[in-house]
């Protein structure tokens, strides 16, 4: 689904408080769910989620953790869902997987680390522990209560934050925030914003270690883009995100088309916007999450471009000792 605007506003709109009852509802519903007690398994488990609905930088992040663990010695695997993908798991990604098997976030992580997709998030783990893992990191599931976690990072994006501060459907948070507090034990974070620092400011009200980080591109295709025309498309949480990065990069958007998240692209879709980029003599560009789809879609496009983006995280050192500590103190419980 693509997120309405309102939910994005600094307080609710006329539309959002017409849906505040639902939201209520919903928002009660999931508060009693994550109460209930978790599945422990014997790995350490690392959880990268958000307090909202969308794209708020979680993939990058658990990339840049898995990274950092594998740094310390750890043999990290990522633990997936598996959102848009058909096979239930638990899965271990292989080569030959698409984003139509697994999903596109699991095709993405397992170009950097082993990676397991799995509904069931006990599961998964279980396979993660007998492939030989060292510690598990989870892509999302800060609201889903199956698997204890040892820790927890909330990802926020610091130009919206929380938005309106209202539980679905009318505004984008999938739990009361008095709820979600207890679950984390830090927020990353990601780009400027005031609403970001609003949220900053009340975990550090909450006792929770704050973290800030920026998604940067490639040095080499911002490079490339400078003074390009191009093309931009994108299937993500929030698509503009990508359009001003490519602008960041010197690139001149001529022409932008923002499709909802995960969005699975027919033929026909990849083919006009093949056709439409060809006849305007633009460099299509795209991301890379959504070139993982594009791939199951449609034959080669090899004018297609996307653009690397990588999570430079300010405190790199703190966030380690806070994942070490918490890893650390798992292993002396199960011994």
């Amino acid at each position: 689904m693509r997120a309405p605007r309102f939910w994005w506003q600094p307080s609710p709109s006329l539309q959002a408080n017409l849906l505040r009852p639902v939201g209520l509802i919903y928002g009660s519903v999931a508060a009693s769910r994550m109460k209930r007690r978790g599945e422990q398994v014997e790995l350490p488990v690392i959880c990268i989620g958000n307090f909202t609905a969308g794209g708020a930088g979680k993939t990058p992040t658990a990339i840049a953790i898995a990274d950092i663990l594998d740094g310390a010695g750890e043999n990290p695997i990522f633990l997936s869902r598996g959102y848009g993908g058909r096979l239930a798991g638990p899965v271990r990604v292989q080569p030959q997987h698409g984003a139509a098997d697994v999903g596109d976030e699991p095709v993405l992580l397992s170009r950097t680390a082993r990676t397991i997709v799995s509904r069931s998030r006990p599961a998964g783990a279980r396979l993660a522990y007998e492939i030989g893992a060292t510690v598990v990191v989870m892509d999302d599931g800060l609201q889903n209560p199956s698997l204890i976690k040892d820790c927890a990072i909330a990802v926020v994006d610091g130009a919206t934050g929380i938005g309106n501060g209202l539980q679905l459907p009318a505004g984008p948070l999938r739990a009361p925030m008095r709820a979600q507090w207890p679950l984390v034990d830090a927020v990353l974070v990601i780009g400027d914003g005031e609403p970001g620092r609003q949220v900053a400011l009340e975990a550090d009200e909450h006792g929770k270690r704050v973290f800030t980080a920026s998604l940067e591109p490639s040095p080499e295709a911002a490079e490339a883009l400078k003074g390009r025309r191009v093309m931009a498309f994108a299937g993500i949480g929030r698509p503009e995100k990508f359009f001003d990065t490519l602008h960041a990069c010197g690139a001149i958007v001529d022409v932008s088309h923002a499709f909802p998240d995960h969005h699975s692209f027919k033929p026909e879709e990849v083919t006009a916007l093949r056709q439409e980029a060809e006849k305007l003599g633009l460099l299509p560009v795209t991301t890379e999450k959504d070139l993982v789809r594009i791939t199951d879609a449609s034959a080669a496009w090899p004018e297609l471009m996307a653009l690397p983006v990588r999570l430079r995280i300010e405190n790199e050192v703190g966030l380690r000792n806070l994942l070490m500590r918490r890893i650390n103190e798992r292993r002396l419980r199960i011994v």
